[in-house]
C-alpha cells in the first residue's frame, strides 16, 4: 500500500501546503537578503563616491584608504556651474532606491541608518534648491582659513600622504578659482555677502599667506611641513634627501601657487565688492526665510518649528535668568571682578586638566573600549590665525585610526584656569574628543553601515559637547567644595554663558527669521548688560555671517536635556546618567528624532554593563 493511502485528509491537506509555505519562506529570504544586500550596496556606493571626489574629506576620514578599495591620484573638487542640476538629480536616484528598500527587511541597526539617510537626502535635497546661498568664504568659518587649518595637520603616515599633500597643493590655486566662479555666479544672482564681510575676506587672505612669512620660513605651512617630515625622519620613513626635496617643492607650490590663489581671492572680491544688497538677516533675500528653516533643520539636527524653538529658548533663558538672579542675592560679592579673581583653579596645565576630566567622569559615562588608546595632544594655534579660529577646535581623528588626537586652543580666548578647564571639557573629555572616539569606536564593533561615518550631524556634536561643558563646571567645583563663595562663583559662571549663549540663539532667530536690524538687537542686548556699541554690532555682524551656528550648540544642548528628562520619565527607576550617556553615545551621531525614536523602543537592560572599577 502506497504512503499516501495512508494518509487522513487533514495530513493531506498539510502535506499540500508545505512545498507552499517553504516557497513563502524562500521568497521572503530572498527579499530580505535582497534588500539587505541592495542597502550595503547603496550605502558603499554613496561612501565611496563622496570619499573619492575630495582626498581632503578621505585623508580626514580614512587613514588607509586601499583598506577600502579607495587608490589613485589625490583629487580636490572643481565647482562648475550645474545648469542641469546634476547633484538634484543624482539625489534623486539615491532617494528612488532608498524607497524601493523596505526597512523591515533589514537588520536593526540597518534600519536605523535607513532612517537617518531617509530624512538626510530629503533635507539635502531641500537644500539643493537654493542654489547661492551657501557661503564657502564665510569670514569666520570659510574656506580661506579652513584649508590651511586642513594643510597644517595633514596627517604623514607614509610617504604617499606627502605626495598626496603636494599634489592638493598644487590643486588649490584651481579648487579656489572654482569657488571664486561660485561666487560670481552669486553676486550676479543678487546673494553676495555685504561689503563689510568682504573686506573681512579681503584682510584674512593678506594675512593667511602672507609672502614674507614664506620667504623667511617661518610661515605655519612651513614650519609645520618640517615638523611632520623630521618625525618621519625619526621613523626611518624617508631619508634626508627625500626630505629635502620635499621641503623644496612645498616652499615652490606655497609661494607659486597657494600665495597667488590668495591673492586672486583678494582681487575678486574686491572687484565684487558693491554687488552685495542685503546688510542684514537672511530673511531680507527673496527666499532667505525658507533657506533658513532649512539650513535650521540641516545644522542643528532638530525637527522642531521655529516658534517651538523659541519657546524652548525663552523658558530656558528665564530659568537661567532667575537662577542668577537668586544666586548674586545669596552672595552679592561673587559679582566683584577682584573678588572673583581670587577663585581660580589650581590646575592650569592642559595635560593635567584632561587627566582630572577622565578620572572625574567615570562615574557618569562608559569606558572607552578596551582596545582603544586615545592619545590627546593639545596644540596652540598659529598667531597668524588667532584672529581667525574659534576659541578651540578638535580634529576628528580617521575611522581606522583614531590613535592620535589633536585639540587646537585659541590663547586670545582662555584667558582664566576656570575657561579653560570647561574648554577642554567640551573639546576632550568628555566632549568632542571622547565622544568621537566612542562613537566611532562602538560604530565599527557594531559593524554599522560606513554610510554613518559620512552623516553629519551639527547639533548632536555640538550639542554633547555643549552639555557635557555644563557638566564640567560640576567637576570643576571639586576644588572649591569647602568654599561657598567660590562655588556659587563657577554656577554664576556657568548661568551667565548659557545666559548669553542662549540670548545669541534667540538672536539668530530674530536677525535671520523675523529680520531684526542693529537696533532692535541692541535693544535686546542690554536686557543682559551688553551696550557698548561696537560689541553689539560685533555680535550682530557675528550672527549675520553665522546664521544658525550659535543654534547648533545651544538648541543641541537643550535638546540633549529634554531627551534625558524624557528618559527619566520612561525609564523611572532603572535611569541613571552613566545609561543616558550610554545610549546617547552608541546610537549616535544621528538626529534628534532618531534618539527619540530609539528612546521610545529602549531597554537600559540591552545596555553594555558598566566595567567594574
Amino acid at each position: 500500500m502506497s504512503f499516501m493511502k495512508k494518509m487522513t485528509l487533514k495530513q493531506r491537506v498539510f502535506c499540500a501546503v508545505i512545498p507552499f509555505c517553504i516557497a513563502l519562506i524562500l521568497l521572503g529570504l530572498g527579499t530580505f537578503y535582497s534588500d539587505s544586500a541592495r542597502f550595503d550596496r547603496l550605502t558603499k556606493d554613496l561612501f565611496l563616491s563622496d570619499l573619492s571626489a575630495n582626498t581632503l574629506n578621505l585623508h580626514y576620514t580614512i587613514a588607509y584608504p586601499e583598506n577600502y578599495g579607495l587608490s589613485g591620484k589625490a583629487i580636490l573638487p572643481i565647482y562648475h556651474t550645474d545648469p542641469g542640476n546634476a547633484d538634484g538629480e543624482a539625489l534623486k536616484d539615491s532617494l528612488t532606491t532608498l524607497s524601493s528598500i523596505s526597512p523591515e527587511n533589514l537588520s536593526s541597526q540597518d534600519a536605523f541608518t535607513y532612517h537617518l539617510l531617509m530624512r538626510h537626502l530629503n533635507l539635502s535635497l531641500e537644500g539643493n534648491t537654493y542654489s547661492y546661498y551657501s557661503e564657502p568664504f564665510s569670514p569666520n568659518s570659510g574656506i580661506q582659513s579652513g584649508l590651511p587649518i586642513l594643510l597644517a595637520d595633514y596627517a604623514f603616515r607614509r610617504k604617499q600622504d606627502v605626495e598626496d599633500y603636494l599634489d592638493i597643493l598644487e590643486q588649490s590655486r584651481a579648487y579656489l578659482e572654482g569657488l571664486l566662479q561660485y561666487e560670481t555666479e552669486k553676486a550676479e544672482a543678487g546673494l553676495f555677502m555685504s561689503d563689510a564681510s568682504a573686506q573681512k575676506v579681503i584682510d584674512q587672505c593678506n594675512v593667511i599667506m602672507d609672502p614674507k612669512l614664506l620667504e623667511d620660513g617661518t610661515h605655519f605651512l612651513i614650519v609645520t611641513f618640517r615638523e611632520r617630515l623630521d618625525s618621519m625622519k625619526e621613523k626611518g620613513l624617508i631619508t634626508d634627501d627625500e626630505a629635502k626635496a620635499y621641503l623644496s617643492e612645498n616652499h615652490r607650490l606655497l609661494t607659486t601657487v597657494t600665495v597667488p590663489a590668495y591673492e586672486q581671492i583678494a582681487d575678486t572680491f574686491t572687484l565684487l565688492m558693491g554687488k552685495g544688497t542685503n546688510n542684514y538677516g537672511l530673511c531680507h533675500y527673496p527666499l532667505g526665510k525658507n533657506y533658513y528653516e532649512y539650513l535650521l533643520a540641516f545644522t542643528t539636527a532638530s525637527s522642531r518649528s521655529v516658534p517651538e524653538i523659541k519657546q524652548m529658548l525663552f523658558a530656558d533663558f528665564r530659568q537661567n535668568y532667575v537662577a542668577l538672579l537668586t544666586l548674586l542675592e545669596k552672595y552679592p560679592e561673587i559679582a566683584n571682578n577682584k573678588v572673583a579673581s581670587s577663585f581660580a583653579l589650581p590646575v592650569s596645565e592642559p595635560g593635567v586638566i584632561l587627566n582630572d576630566l577622565k578620572n572625574k567622569m567615570a562615574t557618569d559615562f562608559p569606558p572607552l573600549s578596551d582596545n582603544t588608546n586615545a592619545l590627546a595632544t593639545v596644540k596652540t594655534i598659529s598667531s597668524s590665525m588667532q584672529d581667525y579660529c574659534s576659541p578651540a577646535y578638535y580634529l576628528t581623528p580617521p575611522i581606522d585610526d583614531m590613535s592620535e588626537n589633536i585639540i587646537y586652543i585659541n590663547p586670545k580666548n582662555n584667558t582664566d584656569t576656570l575657561n579653560l578647564y570647561t574648554t577642554l571639557a567640551h573639546e576632550g573629555y568628555p566632549g568632542h574628543l571622547y565622544q568621537t572616539v566612542y562613537s566611532q569606536s562602538y560604530l565599527n564593533e557594531a559593524d554599522a553601515s560606513c554610510i554613518r561615518h559620512l552623516l553629519h550631524y551639527g547639533g548632536y556634536v555640538e550639542g554633547w559637547a555643549y552639555y557635557v561643558e555644563n557638566l564640567s563646571y560640576e567637576y570643576a567645583k571639586d576644588y572649591v567644595k569647602d568654599n561657598g563663595y567660590a562655588t556659587a562663583y563657577y554656577e554664576a559662571c556657568r548661568l551667565n554663558r548659557n545666559l548669553h549663549i542662549g540670548m545669541y540663539a534667540l538672536l539668530d532667530i530674530a536677525i535671520h527669521y523675523d529680520g531684526a536690524k542693529p537696533r532692535q538687537v541692541q535693544q535686546i542686548l542690554s536686557s543682559i548688560g551688553i551696550t557698548n556699541p561696537d560689541t553689539v554690532l560685533r555680535i550682530y555682524d557675528y550672527i549675520r555671517e553665522e546664521p544658525c551656528n550659535y543654534l547648533k550648540y545651544y538648541l543641541g544642548f537643550l535638546e540633549m536635556n529634554a531627551l534625558k528628562e524624557e528618559a527619566a520619565s520612561l525609564w523611572g527607576s532603572s535611569f541613571s546618567l552613566y545609561r543616558f550617556h550610554q545610549f546617547v553615545l552608541e546610537c549616535g551621531p544621528c538626529d534628534f528624532s532618531g534618539l527619540r525614536s530609539a528612546l521610545g523602543s529602549y531597554s537600559p537592560d540591552s545596555l553594555r554593563p558598566k566595567a567594574e572599577s
